[in-house]
């Protein structure tokens, strides 16, 4: 990783920094933006600019495709360029895959969402149309540039998994839900094991399974290695035992 690609140092603050602002830029669809709401609010973001959107706002495209994130459409604002939407924002970055001419450290969504916890003040993360990316001037505004590593061969990233990669960095920094834990049941009792082996070994002795014969108690053993290993619950073991009462009985013609 170079130096720019590090951003500045991570230096804990006396308060946690304010989430991000994500600032769409002249965004075509009302699609889009909806997706791009949906994937902001599943990492914890609320607050969405928009930059002289083409079809206007509101946009009744919006809602069916942020399938429930209401809150961040119905709070969106507008504004008629980049500097009135950033203008209470302390630190800008936009996002890229080039540099287009603009020098300016480079980082990577990581290095990004960092950079952006340690920052006293409010950030914005600049988005540029869906066909043609950010131009010259929307770049210059900004502090530091975020490029998403990619294929050189195929870097094509639509508006929402863009707002995504950068949303889900950031929230690495937060307190957000985590998958639900299941309980798994208790390992059936040994009793309910060795009954169920048993009936088992009761099966495959008339059907000749333990032959030879002088090789009768290595297979008898390897038969209970293998049926204790996976820990069986009582529920399991239940269910494997009806598949062996039901192996048993006569086949009905």
């Amino acid at each position: 990783m170079t130096r720019d690609e590090q951003g500045p140092a991570d230096v804990p603050g006396t308060e946690a920094a304010p989430p991000p602002v994500i600032v769409l830029v002249q965004p075509q669809l009302g699609q889009n933006i909806g997706k791009a709401a949906r994937a902001m609010l599943n990492f914890g973001l609320t607050e969405m600019r928009l930059v002289a959107p083409r079809d206007g706002w509101p946009n009744p495209d919006a809602g069916p495709a942020a399938s429930g994130a209401d809150i961040v459409l119905a709070n969106a604002t507008v504004f008629d360029s980049v500097a009135d939407a950033v203008a209470d924002c302390s630190d800008v970055y936009a996002t890229t895959v080039r540099k287009r001419g603009v020098t300016k450290p480079v980082l990577t969504p990581d290095a990004a969402a960092r950079t952006i916890h340690a920052a006293p003040g409010r950030s914005a993360i600049l988005f540029g149309p869906e066909r043609s990316g950010l131009d010259s001037d929307d770049v210059a505004a900004a502090r530091y540039i975020v490029t998403v590593p990619i294929n050189p061969e195929f870097g094509s990233l639509n508006l929402a998994q863009a707002v995504i990669l950068i949303a889900y960095e950031w929230s690495k920094g937060e307190s957000l839900a985590s998958p639900p834990r299941v309980d798994l049941d208790p390992p059936a009792p040994q009793a309910e094991l060795d009954g169920m082996i048993a009936q088992l070994e009761d099966m495959l002795e008339p059907a000749g399974y333990y032959h030879p014969p002088e090789r009768a108690v290595v297979t008898r053993r390897t038969l209970r290695t293998l049926l204790t290993k996976p820990a069986w619950n009582s529920n399991e073991v239940r269910t494997l035992r009806g598949v062996f009462r039901t192996l048993a009985r006569p086949r009905q013609r």
